[in-house]
């Protein structure tokens, strides 16, 4: 198997992981994706670059949190026993729903005080989010991690002991040498790329059908099915007390049934008091600016 570790400075504690360098990859990936969707919709693409100034930091202090409170919730008292370790991220335990919720969180905020239309940027970031995140995904497979139970399908992976949790930690019944096991990590990897193509080709095809927000409400629905079908592939997730249902199974039913209704409602097809349709355009700033300026010279 692959080391995790790239290589450690000389004469430090300082190491390079792999999943730190793809995690750096896939920021950047879904930066310039987001980035080509803002400026084809007409707004400034250095904004998105700007604003990850605010929303990298923030996203990592909610992936953090996300990831702390996921498995607290599940009955470990890991965290509880010693707040410290809430802080030690080099230990490893992130989440992506935390990383989406605090990032979005915070551009929203770039975007509040610039006066920019964050309905761009949602539909933007809708393909980049699902692109970011299946990049990462390799780095699963050299953790020897994100797998599922024993199969005997022929893209089964080998998992060593020291990465086994119960009840395959038993090397009678699952012997390290046969028995192989679901790449969960690959299942993902595979549905976001193609969600996200579909969304692409949405973006590109229907512009004059699609309305301000409606990608990022399918980015919803898409990423809320996925993940609730592929929670059945982890086995590691906490669960809710009593039952098989995960807390990730349940934020994901939230968001795709939240997406659902927000395309009925954009399109009119519902009509709910609480839930406008919103505009059928996007406020572009940078045209405004433009249009400024213009009428300054003249």
């Amino acid at each position: 198997m692959i080391d995790p570790i790239i290589f450690t400075i000389p004469g430090t504690n300082i190491s390079i992981h792999w999943y730190g360098v793809l995690m750096a990859v896939g920021v950047f990936a879904a930066g310039w994706v987001t980035a080509v969707g803002v400026q084809r919709r007409g707004e400034d693409p250095d904004y998105v670059w700007d604003g990850l100034i605010w929303a990298i930091p923030a996203g990592i202090i909610g992936a953090r949190l996300w990831y702390c409170a996921n498995v607290t919730l599940g009955g470990s008292s890991y965290y509880l026993d010693n707040l410290l370790r809430v802080v030690r991220v080099w230990e490893g335990g992130l989440h992506f729903y935390g990383a989406v919720l605090f990032g979005g969180l915070a551009a929203f905020l770039y975007f509040r005080v610039n006066h920019l239309d964050f309905r761009l940027l949602l539909d933007s970031v809708a393909p980049a989010l699902l692109i970011g995140q299946a990049v990462v995904r390799p780095a699963n497979l050299i953790n020897q991690e994100l797998y599922g139970p024993p199969t005997d399908l022929p893209w089964g992976i080998p998992i060593e002991a020291a990465h086994r949790i119960q009840p395959w930690t038993d090397l009678v019944r699952y012997p390290v040498e046969t028995t192989r096991f679901h790449p969960t990590f690959a299942y993902e990897m595979i549905w976001n790329f193609a969600a996200a193509a579909l969304l692409i080709w949405a973006a590109r095809r229907l512009t004059r059908k699609l309305k301000p927000g409606a990608l990022f409400a399918g980015w919803l629905v898409l990423e809320g099915v996925g993940r609730f079908w592929l929670e059945w592939f982890r086995p590691d997730q906490p669960r809710l007390a009593g039952t098989a249902i995960s807390y990730s199974r349940i934020v994901a039913t939230v968001m795709a049934i939240a997406g659902g209704i927000w395309l009925l409602v954009k399109y009119e097809v519902i009509h709910l008091p609480f839930l406008s349709p919103g505009p059928s355009e996007y406020a572009i700033r940078s045209s405004e600016g433009a249009e400024s300026e213009a009428q300054a010279e003249a």
